[in-house]
C-alpha cells in the first residue's frame, strides 16, 4: 500500500520588529531615495491632475475654481449625452476603433516575423546593418514621415506615382482618397515602429536555452521545425502580454500621426478622437466636452484590457495580472 502523503506546512512568516524594520531602512536607504523620485513624479504630474476629472462632470468657467463651478444637467452627465449626440464624435470614435484594430491586424504580426527572421541571420554585420536601419524610422517625428510620403506619393511628382505612370499606369491618390488613405497610415505606421517594437521580441529569443535548439538538431530539425517549436512557444508568453496592451489602446490613439496625415478630402476616415478633443477643446474652448470625451476613452480602454487579460487567462496563459 502507497504510504499517504505528509502535508508540508508552510512555516508562517512572523512580521518584523521596529528594530529590525528601521535596520532594514538604514541598509537599503539608498534604494528608497532612488525610488522617491519617481513616485513624486508620478503623484505631481500623473494622479494630481486627476482631480480636473470633475471638469466633465461641470460647467467649466475659466474665472472659476473646479470646486467653485456649478454641475453640469443630467446629474452631471450633460456633456457625455451631448458627446455622443455629436455627429463628428460618433464618426472619430468608429475611425479610432477602426484605425487601431486595422493596425493590429496588420501591424502586430510584422516585428514578430522580423525578429524571428533576424534571429536566423549568421552574418553579424549583416544583421547589425539591417537593425540599424529598421529601426531608424522609429526615431523620425511623424512631420518628416509625412515630408517623405509627399514626396514618395504625391499625385503629380511623387516617385511612386511617377513610376506608376512610367509603366502605363493612372497616378494613385495615396494621400487624397480616402480608401488608400487608409492603407497608407497603416503602412506608414508600420513602418515607422516594427523595427523598434522588435527589440523586446529579439530579447525574448535570447533568453530561450541554447540546449533546446541543440537537442532538436540531434533529432533531425531544420531551422524552420526550431522556429515553430521552439522559438515561437519561447516567445509566446511576451507576445500575449503585448497584444493585451495592444488591444487595451483600441479606443486610444497618438495626436500626430493621424493629425499630420490628414487632410479635408481624407477627414470622413481621418478624424480620430485625439483630433477631435484637439479641435473641440483647444480650437473649441469646449473643455466640459472634451474632459468627458477623454473620461470615457481611458474608462473603456480599462475594460478592453481587463477582457483581454480575462480571455487570456481563459485561454490558459498567464495574463499581465
Amino acid at each position: 500500500m502507497a504510504r499517504p502523503k505528509k502535508r508540508v506546512e508552510k512555516a508562517e512568516k512572523k512580521p518584523l520588529t521596529k528594530e529590525e524594520l528601521w535596520n532594514y531602512v538604514k541598509r537599503y536607504w539608498q534604494l528608497y531615495l532612488l525610488l522617491l523620485l519617481p513616485m513624486i513624479y508620478f503623484l505631481v504630474f500623473k494622479y494630481s491632475p486627476m482631480y480636473y476629472i470633475l471638469i466633465a462632470f461641470k460647467k467649466y468657467s475659466i474665472v472659476q475654481k473646479v470646486s467653485e463651478m456649478p454641475w453640469a444637467k443630467n446629474h452631471g452627465f450633460e456633456y457625455f449625452l451631448k458627446a455622443f449626440k455629436n455627429k463628428d464624435f460618433i464618426n472619430a470614435l468608429r475611425n479610432t476603433v477602426f484605425l487601431n484594430l486595422f493596425d493590429i491586424i496588420v501591424g502586430f504580426p510584422v516585428p514578430i516575423i522580423f525578429a524571428l527572421l533576424l534571429n536566423e541571420l549568421r552574418f553579424k554585420f549583416f544583421k547589425k546593418t539591417v537593425q540599424t536601419v529598421a529601426y531608424m524610422p522609429h526615431f523620425l517625428s511623424w512631420v518628416i514621415i509625412y515630408g517623405l510620403a509627399m514626396q514618395l506619393f504625391s499625385p503629380t511628382n511623387g516617385f511612386v506615382n511617377m513610376v506608376i505612370t512610367k509603366l502605363g499606369g493612372q497616378a494613385v491618390h495615396f494621400l487624397d482618397d480616402p480608401n488608400h488613405w487608409v492603407r497608407t497610415y497603416i503602412g506608414l505606421g508600420v513602418w515607422q515602429s516594427f523595427g523598434w517594437n522588435s527589440i523586446i521580441y529579439l530579447a525574448a529569443i535570447s533568453g530561450i536555452s541554447p540546449e533546446l535548439y541543440e537537442a532538436a538538431s540531434v533529432d533531425g530539425a531544420n531551422r524552420f521545425q526550431k522556429m515553430w517549436h521552439i522559438t515561437l512557444p519561447g516567445i509566446r508568453p511576451t507576445i500575449v502580454v503585448l497584444l493585451i496592451l495592444a488591444l487595451g489602446n483600441v479606443l486610444g490613439s497618438g495626436f500626430d500621426r493621424p493629425y499630420v496625415l490628414q487632410n479635408n478630402l481624407v477627414m470622413k476616415n481621418a478624424e480620430v478622437i485625439a483630433t477631435f478633443v484637439y479641435k473641440y477643446g483647444i480650437k473649441g474652448l469646449q473643455f466640459s466636452l472634451t474632459t468627458a470625451v477623454g473620461l470615457f476613452q481611458s474608462i473603456a480602454n480599462v475594460i478592453f484590457l481587463l477582457l483581454a487579460n480575462w480571455f487570456s487567462r481563459k485561454m490558459g496563459e498567464r495574463g499581465i495580472m
